[in-house]
């Protein structure tokens, strides 16, 4: 049939040249014949010649010790030059201005969103608040870059930034929840930044990206200081949640349970800074009187505390 008739046909051919183990030279013929109509043996053919030839051989450059005091070992991970230079306030907002004028999609408008979040990272909590009252317009089809940059910031600063925005609602919902979510992917968490969170797992309706970014943030905080629990701000943030357990989970309708189960995998997600609260765990998971549903995210609430904190006598055997 004609749907099973070949439609292209190509061709190449090459003539190596080979001296005393090197290539000297290279021809290639290469022909590409396209049927339109095969039936009517109507088409077009091209033909493409190439040649390389080598011109000559250089003779292998002596390595120079000098050259490795600018060496050093790294891992893969994309590094960026350090800015020397104090990065200005006016600096920053001259940089949004340029990525609502440039191309949605381009090298450039990438290139400088990249900038625009390496200098965010040397602006002070004030000249960010200062930048935002400035920069926080919206660009064709309501893009708002620092918006966008901020979560990719990780400062303290930032962070900080990212709070007063969701606290004084100048953000739309998605963006919200997109700040809380960019909590967990903090390189370096502080305590700064988790006593600045804290307030927001005060609100009865703190969303799951919120108390989940938050812990997950306490739990990479904890991962790079041992005495994680005697901070007061992972404290503050232990209270909160122990005070919403009530000592023993207790729940009295469906959507208390539900909020009892997010409040308990949050618990879970903060790993060592919950070892306060392994008496209360321990009562949710062996009352049984309690739904299946708060004994089970009470148990695995202790997937991150330690052994050694998991004492025989406070966590009983669960039947």
């Amino acid at each position: 049939s004609q749907s099973q008739q070949q439609i292209l046909t190509s061709q190449l051919e090459c003539v190596q040249s080979i001296k005393d183990g090197l290539l000297e030279e290279a021809k290639c013929t290469e022909s590409d014949r396209v049927m339109l109509f095969p039936h009517q043996g109507s088409g077009a053919e091209t033909q493409t010649q190439s040649s390389l030839k080598l011109l000559q051989v250089q003779t292998e450059t002596l390595y120079n010790k000098g050259d490795s005091e600018d060496l050093y070992v790294t891992n893969i991970l994309y590094e960026r030059e350090v800015t020397k230079r104090e990065v200005t306030g006016g600096e920053v907002t001259e940089l949004v201005w340029k990525l609502c004028l440039a191309h949605s999609v381009s090298y450039e408008t990438a290139d400088l969103f990249m900038t625009l979040v390496f200098e965010l990272r040397h602006l002070s909590l004030e000249a960010l608040r200062a930048l935002w009252q400035r920069s926080s317009f919206k660009c064709r089809g309501d893009w708002q870059p620092l918006i966008d940059a901020l979560p990719s910031c990780g400062t303290e600063a930032c962070v900080v930034l990212m709070k007063d925005l969701i606290a004084s609602g100048e953000v739309e919902e998605d963006k919200v929840e997109y700040f809380f979510w960019s909590f967990a992917f903090v390189s370096t968490p502080t305590s700064g930044m988790i006593e600045s969170l804290a307030p927001l797992l005060k609100s009865p309706r703190a969303s799951q990206s919120c108390l989940l970014g938050v812990t997950a943030l306490v739990h990479r905080f904890c991962s790079a200081h041992s005495s994680c629990d005697r901070v007061p701000a992972v404290q503050s943030v232990m209270r909160i949640l122990g005070k919403f357990l009530g000592g023993n989970c207790t729940v009295q309708d469906s959507e208390h349970l539900s909020k009892m189960q997010l409040v308990l995998k949050a618990i879970g997600n903060a790993g060592l800074a919950a070892a306060s609260l392994v008496p209360a765990l321990s009562s949710c998971a062996s009352l049984k009187s309690h739904p299946v549903e708060i004994r089970l995210a009470a148990v695995q609430a202790f997937r991150r505390i330690p052994c050694s904190v998991r004492v025989r006598d406070l966590l009983p055997e669960v039947t």
